[in-house]
């Protein structure tokens, strides 16, 4: 399904959807995002001014990628570390708010659409696949998706033909149990 995405560099083409999204006037940083964490880990709010159309590029293209996805999975794919003093770092997720809204803008544009059948959360419409395809960047150096073959390798302890091959001796089995 999202094979030609792979091919492009992350760093180059998250940047890109950015400025593209600037342009689209459904998508805008609500005026309550500069004093908002991104979560409960953070101890800011984020410095980059772009933070909001980064945040919704990276979104989109996480759809494209995953198909059909929630703010739930969401949360948890841009949750952090919690640095706790003396204690152990913990685990948090992103907060929900952000996610949800940047969902809700993308639904505006005519990008994203609800999914309430076997999963729920929300998916790419054709209109929003179209735009991330849209966007050139520079693929990544070498990487080429035709020649893609996912091999399998065999377990251990197994032959080409599929059998497991068994080579213990029964008297060396019992030399190690301390039985002779």
């Amino acid at each position: 399904m999202a094979r030609l995405i792979f091919a492009k560099d992350p760093v180059k083409y998250i940047p890109a959807i950015a400025e593209a999204l600037k342009k689209i006037p459904e998508f805008g940083t609500p005026e309550w995002a500069k004093y908002v964490k991104s979560g409960t880990s953070k101890e800011r709010p984020p410095a980059n001014d772009d933070f909001w159309f980064t945040r919704a590029a990276s979104i989109l293209r996480q759809l494209y990628i995953q198909g059909v996805v929630g703010v739930g999975r969401l949360r948890t794919r841009y949750g952090s570390r919690k640095d706790r003093g003396g204690r152990p770092d913990s685990f948090r997720k992103a907060g929900g708010k952000i996610i949800r809204s940047i969902l809700q803008q993308a639904e505006a544009a005519g990008l994203v659409e609800k999914v309430a059948k076997k999963q729920h959360g929300r998916k790419l419409t054709q209109k929003g696949r179209d735009f991330l395809d849209s966007i050139d960047v520079e693929e990544k150096v070498g990487l080429k998706i035709e020649n893609l073959k996912i091999n399998q390798l065999p377990s251990i302890g197994t032959e080409d033909n599929g059998e497991i091959e068994e080579n213990y001796d029964e008297e060396s089995v019992e030399e190690e149990d301390g039985r002779e």
